[in-house]
């Protein structure tokens, strides 16, 4: 799951992902649950078929919620689920999918006995494009239409980086502890999860190999890489990665950090 990104801003995501321009006001910026935050979709006043930059807020307000305000968490969807759960199955079925564009995600990290923030860019130091549902709310009351979306996840037990991630159930022993992970949709696909079927969609709800990312311990996890679009110093990165504390048996390769493929050399 994810709970916190960076953002690029509106320039940069419309010039990346190709979008016509729209003025949004959406500048490079953290993004927390129920805050304002960018989304591509499918174009909805185009009868063919277009992308467009949206802004609404995270955390996806299902159309049977009386008030913006509800009391659960919405910012995350599970993708084994989202057919059957109420509040995201009616998006799901209308295909209404997005792309939430991302510089870089942070999750907790326990192997220290304590939460260290990891931050997780893409190595090449493209954005990411992150899989997402997208609702369009009307509020009974004043007939005020709010956009939201949420992030999909998926079970990450097995992946070799992000099953490092989120602090262990102690009730629980560790062959029922769960993992989850964020989705990437790689800029080839952006099409088939906009406008594909929904078997089409399914058929991208994979992980990214470990290759894909640069990941580590954040340098200050308040304050993400400095980006004035949707790249950031990642030479200063990793600098600052390389002079962080790290947990008792993580070895280093450049900038991607994890001991599970380690070959035992430091880099």
């Amino acid at each position: 799951m994810c709970n916190r990104y960076h953002s690029p801003d509106e320039g940069y995501i419309q010039q990346y992902w190709r979008l016509n321009p729209r003025q949004l006001g959406l500048g490079a910026r953290d993004v927390f649950p129920r805050s304002p935050g960018g989304f591509i979709r499918r174009a909805v006043d185009d009868p063919g078929y277009s992308k467009e930059l949206a802004v609404g807020r995270w955390g996806l307000i299902p159309w049977f919620s009386k008030t913006p305000d509800i009391k659960y968490s919405t910012n995350n969807a599970r993708a084994e689920e989202v057919a059957d759960k109420a509040s995201f199955k009616d998006p799901w079925k209308r295909g209404q999918r997005c792309i939430i564009p991302a510089t870089t995600f942070d999750e907790p990290n326990w192997e220290s006995g304590k939460n260290v923030w990891w931050r997780f860019a893409r190595a090449d130091v493209d954005p990411w494009g992150l899989a997402g549902l997208w609702n369009t709310w009307k509020d009974p009351a004043t007939g005020e239409l709010i956009e939201s979306y949420t992030m999909l996840t998926l079970n990450a037990d097995e992946h070799p980086l992000m099953s490092r991630m989120h602090k262990p159930d102690p009730k629980l022993t560790l062959d029922k502890q769960e993992k989850r992970s964020v989705i990437p949709i790689e800029l080839a696909d952006v099409d088939q999860w906009l406008e594909g079927s929904i078997k089409d969609a399914k058929a991208l709800l994979t992980l990214a190999p470990v290759e894909v990312f640069a990941a580590g311990p954040a340098p200050n996890p308040r304050h993400p890489p400095q980006s004035t679009g949707g790249s950031f110093d990642m030479p200063a990165l990793a600098c600052r990665v390389g002079e962080g504390d790290w947990p008792a048996g993580t070895q280093r390769r450049g900038l991607l950090v994890f001991s599970a493929i380690s070959d035992g050399t430091k880099s």
